[in-house]
């Protein structure tokens, strides 16, 4: 636990939480579509819905586990179809985040989703990353991707994915694998994640979330990954606890997603405070904010209301979430500093 943090009242908490500059680093960008949105996208492309209304979209969103979330997400997805598509569902999140002061984000993508349905691979990474190169020049928000491989799907089609994505290596920097845990152990895609290492791409990929501890242990054995997507359910493995901490793997920890999903059944009883104090480099993400309820500021003030976490957990979450990045060292330290100066303002 890092201790740079003033002594705070706790009705400045909510500020501090606000203010203090953040990176997301377990963000879907399909699960940024919000149904306004989806619903603008869907006419101008001609794409027919099953719900009549925004209302009685957002009414479907009451979800009893990860797949039956996944059923609408893909729905949704279906609405994707030109480049300036992709591009305005990247901005529309980019501009809610600069909001939060996210001052980093790592985007995840999931291709499949879309080349099932006929979208070329060009068309999605193009429109994505031209959002991104746009908010660092206009909102200074620095933006990677990460594509993810669906892990419901086989791995020789993970294989077919990737072999799509090669062209556009240098705007992706890295992959994982996200969709449906259960039954979908990391270890089926080995061999792919194998020859993404020899690609030089950084390695990222959802465990431990419905998943049980051994999901994290083959993740990171296995698949060699450098950071863990959720992982709440380490805290069931006292060894897997400890080498967590050891060698300082973060965890991209999505507390209003793991409620929705029945992941923990109120959010008072979520873990992210037992993972910090048991010295875990857990970070706050929003997951899938249009469908979850709340984007980066959303979490943070509802889980440290719901869990009474303090301005030291606050600087070390912000902190972890800088240095479990992708980005270089002179990048770290400047935003170290920027969240150095934004916790000093408030002493």
């Amino acid at each position: 636990m890092y201790t740079f943090a003033p002594p705070l009242a706790p009705e400045r908490l909510p500020e501090l939480l606000r203010l203090m500059p953040k990176a997301e680093l377990h963000i879907h960008i399909e699960g940024s579509l919000e149904p306004e949105l989806i619903f603008a996208l869907a006419q101008r492309n001609g794409v027919a819905l099953p719900y009549a209304s925004v209302d009685e979209l957002r009414a479907a969103y009451a979800f009893t586990n990860l797949q039956s979330f996944l059923d609408i997400y893909y729905a949704g997805a279906s609405v994707l179809v030109t480049e300036q598509d992709f591009y305005d569902m990247t901005r529309a999140y980019l501009l809610r985040a600069a909001q939060d002061n996210v001052i980093h984000t790592e985007i995840f993508f999931d291709p499949q989703t879309h080349t099932a349905r006929g979208v070329a691979m060009e068309t999605v990474v193009k429109g994505l990353h031209r959002a991104c190169a746009d908010a660092q020049a206009e909102l200074g928000v620095s933006a990677s991707l990460i594509l993810c491989f669906l892990r419901h799907l086989s791995e020789e089609e993970a294989f077919e994915t990737l072999e799509q994505a090669l062209p556009y290596r240098d705007k992706i920097i890295g992959v994982g694998l996200d969709s449906g845990e259960v039954g979908n152990p990391p270890e089926k895609f080995a061999r792919v994640f194998a020859r993404c290492r020899e690609l030089g791409l950084h390695l990222v990929a959802h465990a431990g979330e419905e998943g049980p501890p051994a999901y994290i242990w083959t993740a990171l054995d296995v698949l060699k990954v450098e950071r863990i997507d959720h992982g709440v359910q380490a805290i069931k493995d006292p060894a897997l606890m400890q080498r967590l901490a050891q060698e300082r793997i973060a965890l991209t920890v999505c507390p209003l997603s793991n409620l929705k999903l029945c992941v923990f059944p109120e959010l008072a009883q979520h873990n992210l405070r037992q993972l910090l104090d048991a010295g875990l480099a857990a970070t706050v993400n929003s997951d899938d904010p249009a469908y979850f309820g709340g984007y980066m500021n959303d979490n943070f003030t509802q889980v440290f209301a719901a869990t009474g976490m303090d301005a030291r957990h606050a600087y070390t979450l912000a902190r972890n979430s800088f240095e479990a990045s992708f980005i270089d060292e002179t990048t770290l330290s400047r935003y170290i500093g920027q969240l150095d100066a934004c916790f000093e303002s408030f002493r």
